[in-house]
């Protein structure tokens, strides 16, 4: 090391750049940072004398500032939105060309400059006076020709020339201040304005001067670890340069799965080590992620991009689950009926379907004020096309409003086909034509209608429809020892994506591979030189796993990435708040709800009439019985006299004949009520007959 000279890191760094790495340093003044060992990003470092550091990449932080008049320092963040112009040099220059050499890279883009001459200046016939202010207007450059720069002089009385005057002219040149204002940025990005002095532009912060000097984050590997050391270039550390001396020493380079698919095809196979695994939150749960952890080995047959797709299951008593399978899956399934809880769903499946046709799935009341249309279960729509409907007014001066809607076509319904009326076959003619609006905001059930049973591929279903499609599996992989599509009444085909793809496998297990997305999983290999798992001559047949299960978290990044300009559906129109009745529904049921209606009312005969339904609703509760009055006294109350007859001088008791009278009413009611029990309207007669016997024991019972 003899000759190569010792610079502080913070200085070599600051003369460093992306292109020109990576460098190895050297440590050659001991441990450094104040006094002792630290711990920076979750990692301990610790420099000693001798240490080899191979810098292989640089990120600016921040800038330090340094006060010249007291060398007091402080840090500004890169993004400081504070202006700065440059402090001119009290020195001399000796050439015009030197003093322009300490302008800024793109020099024309920060012209005008201005300097003067303490000498007098002579060019051809134009001679320049000491003290003239000359403004550089531009370089003129052509070919073996000397540089010239071309000059703006201000003259007396107001009066002004241009003269060229060449970079080589000698004199005794000093710079002018210059309006011209410089970030931070612009200031860390040019090497010859980080050599310059700078004042705020603003005077009224501070009228020192400073001199930067940037700080970078280096991200660095060395030859006895295996992880990557980050560590800010401020460290009071000197180093040299050896990275012509030291090329032929082995370091360990990490690389993340990015990098790796940016490794030339010869480097595959090869065994790797994994130096960080993937984070605990990950976004799969496949059953090849748990054994992927630090220091595990595997095997990288080969890298690629792979077609797959991303299916979810429906919604169920069972959690949600979501699968990630390659487009070589080689199972095969069978399209399912989509469900639609809205018109606007619909509207969307339409775009991508022309002539959708659904069946309605659930009864729909007509509301006329809303503009919904009344719809039955089992009626069939097709889908013609989007437009705008106009609601009714609820008067006659109110503009009426415009909607989106859906407008519809209502098919021939099956349930009508067997009937040979030619009355209803006009009707039927008639219904097939019938075309009605679905407003967008409409809630209503729909299922699609598909005549289609074949059995497709999965890389079939993406060409010959569009997405999202629910399919079923209808046959398994069998290449796959455990399908996990299997077993799903219904599967909803997402979305489709090309995946990069790092092919791999277990060094136990080398023939049973699995596909890892690089840009869903985040972790830190380094490619080592160990043998490969098998002869040379004899390669594994390999067995693929093409369906990996992810999170709900993986699936909602996806559908962020695809759907983030997706306009929300439509709102329903405001209600007129100066009418305070409610929308008005239909008084006309369709067909098929009134052939349920009637079907309905002759199964159950054990529903109460309306008439019924009335009295047991409006009967009025008896008033409660009156208080009884206060006694004052512990007295009994009197006992009312026995009325006597001339019968009673017999000595016998007559009989009771509000007793008797009572039972045989009540024999003869029960009979009554008995004889009838067959018939459709038992709860009618029960009344007519009460009230008929309750009328004659009212006549025929005697009080005493």
């Amino acid at each position: 090391m003899a000759g190569i000279t010792a610079l502080p890191l913070q200085q070599l760094i600051a003369s460093l750049d992306n292109t020109c790495l990576p460098k190895i340093l050297q440590v050659c003044s001991g441990v450094y940072f104040q006094g002792s060992i630290y711990e920076i990003s979750g990692s301990e470092v610790c420099f000693s004398t001798g240490d080899l550091i191979k810098v292989i990449g640089i990120e600016l932080l921040s800038v330090s500032c340094e006060d010249v008049s007291n060398n007091e320092k402080f840090e500004l963040p890169i993004n400081h939105t504070g202006l700065f112009k440059v402090v001119p040099e009290e020195m001399a220059y000796s050439t015009v060309e030197e003093m322009l050499s300490l302008r800024p890279v793109g020099l024309e883009s920060c012209l005008p400059f201005t300097f003067t001459s303490r000498s007098k200046l002579t060019f051809g016939n134009f001679t320049l006076g000491v003290g003239r202010a000359l403004t550089v207007l531009s370089i003129e450059r052509s070919g073996v020709e000397e540089a010239y720069v071309r000059c703006h002089v201000q003259g007396q009385q107001e009066a002004s020339a241009e003269v060229r005057i060449p970079l080589s002219s000698r004199g005794e040149f000093y710079e002018c201040e210059s309006e011209e204002c410089f970030t931070l940025r612009e200031i860390m990005s040019s090497a010859c304005l980080r050599s310059r002095r700078f004042r705020f532009a603003n005077k009224t912060k501070c009228e020192g001067s400073f001199v930067f000097s940037p700080i970078y984050e280096v991200h660095a590997v060395m030859n006895l670890r295996k992880n990557v050391l980050k560590f800010p270039s401020s460290l009071e550390v000197d180093v040299v340069d050896v990275t012509e001396l030291c090329k032929d020493v082995t370091f360990v380079t990490p690389l993340s799965l990015t990098e790796v698919l940016s490794q030339p095809d010869e480097s595959f196979p090869a065994v790797v080590e994994i130096l960080e695994g993937p984070e605990t939150r990950s976004l799969f749960k496949c059953s090849w992620l748990p054994s992927i952890s630090k220091s595990e080995h595997l095997v990288f047959h080969k890298k690629g991009t792979t077609p797959m797709i991303l299916l979810s299951s429906m919604k169920s008593r069972k959690a949600q689950q979501y699968f990630l399978v390659s487009q070589e899956y080689g199972g095969r399934f069978r399209r399912r009926p989509r469900e639609f809880n809205s018109v606007y769903e619909l509207y969307v499946a339409s775009i991508q379907t022309p002539g959708l046709k659904v069946s309605v799935t659930r009864n729909c009341e007509e509301v006329e004020e809303e503009g919904l249309p009344a719809l039955s279960v089992g009626e069939q729509l097709e889908v013609i096309r989007c437009g705008s409907m106009h609601l009714p007014c609820g008067s006659s001066n109110e503009q009426k409003q415009s909607v989106e809607a859906l407008l519809c076509q209502r098919l021939q319904e099956p349930d009508d086909e067997d009937d040979d009326d030619s009355d209803e076959e006009e009707i039927k003619q008639e219904d097939k034509a019938e075309e009605i609006f679905l407003p967008l905001y409409m809630q209503s059930h729909f299922v699609e209608v598909l005549t289609d049973n074949k059995k497709y591929r999965l890389r079939d279903l993406g060409k010959e429809f569009s997405l999202p499609l629910d399919v079923k599996v209808v046959s398994r992989d069998p290449e796959l020892e455990t399908d996990p599509l299997v077993g799903f009444a219904c599967l909803r085909i997402e979305g489709a994506m090309l995946e990069p793809t790092i092919q791999a496998s277990f060094l136990h297990n080398p023939d049973h591979c699995f596909e890892i997305p690089t840009q869903w999983l985040s972790m830190s290999i380094s490619l080592t030189k160990d043998p490969l798992p098998w002869s040379s001559d004899q390669p594994p047949k390999y067995r693929m796993d093409r369906v990996t299960e992810v999170t709900d978290t993986f699936f909602y990044e996806f559908r962020k990435q695809g759907n983030s300009d997706e306009a929300p559906p439509p709102r329903p129109p405001k209600r007129n708040l100066s009418s305070s009745d409610p929308p008005k529904k239909s008084s006309k049921p369709s067909k098929k709800s009134s052939k349920a209606d009637k079907s309905k009312h002759r199964a159950d005969k054990s529903v109460p009439t309306k008439e019924l339904a009335s009295l047991a609703l409006n009967t009025k509760r008896r008033p409660p019985a009156p208080p009884p009055p206060d006694v004052f006294d512990d007295q009994p109350p009197p006992i009312a006299p026995r009325k006597y007859s001339a019968e009673m001088t017999t000595g016998k008791a007559l009989p009771n004949t509000y007793v008797r009278m009572e039972e045989s009413l009540k024999k003869e009611m029960l009979s009554e009520v008995a004889a009838d029990v067959d018939s459709d309207h038992d709860y009618e007669t029960v009344d007519d007959h009460l009230a008929t016997m309750m009328k004659k024991a009212q006549e025929n019972v005697m009080y005493y």
